[in-house]
């Protein structure tokens, strides 16, 4: 088994996000493991969606908006 030293960030990444996802079904009294809901916590630790863009391109600032 490999050990904390051996897992590579992206596997980390999808050890921590499957085992968020099976605590917070447990949490909500879940009979059965939600399968699709795993593979969507898998895709978003994989390739997480950018954030929300924030404020003003360097290049759409101008004297009256640049603070």
């Amino acid at each position: 088994m490999e050990t904390a030293n051996d897992i590579g960030p992206r596997r980390q990444a999808i050890i921590t996000a499957l085992s968020a996802e099976l605590e917070r079904q447990a949490q909500s009294g879940a009979s059965r493991i939600d399968v699709e809901a795993l593979a969507d916590a898998v895709e978003q630790a994989i390739d997480p969606t950018p954030p929300t863009a924030e404020g003003k391109r360097p290049s759409e600032l101008n004297a009256t908006n640049d603070d």
